[in-house]
């Protein structure tokens, strides 16, 4: 089994509803490729470091997200990862392969 941590910044002008439906609806996608989700964090809404322009908008902050997952292939990540990037809920996500 590999360990997976995901980060993923979801846009702050969404409603407190939207963005838990976000987060578990990726959680879903995580755990019907495969995955098993150990840990679910939310951080709640951070100041980011710099600008995220994403479209016509531009974000100063975020709802931060970490996953923690086993996986004992890379499909479930790799889902997760294609629809991050067309997902106009998430402006940044990160996906880290843990080593033991």
């Amino acid at each position: 089994m590999r360990n997976y941590e995901i980060m993923f910044i979801v846009r702050p002008t969404l409603s407190e509803d939207e963005i838990k439906k976000v987060a578990s609806n990726f959680q879903k996608t995580l755990e019907t490729n495969g995955a098993k989700v150990t840990n679910v964090d939310a951080w709640g809404q951070k100041t980011l470091a710099y600008d995220i322009k994403v479209g016509n908008n531009t974000y100063k902050s975020g709802y931060y997200f970490v996953i923690e997952l086993e996986a004992s292939s890379d499909k479930s990540v790799k889902e997760f990862d294609r629809l991050a990037l067309i997902s106009n809920d998430i402006i940044r996500h990160i996906i880290i392969n843990k080593e033991d």
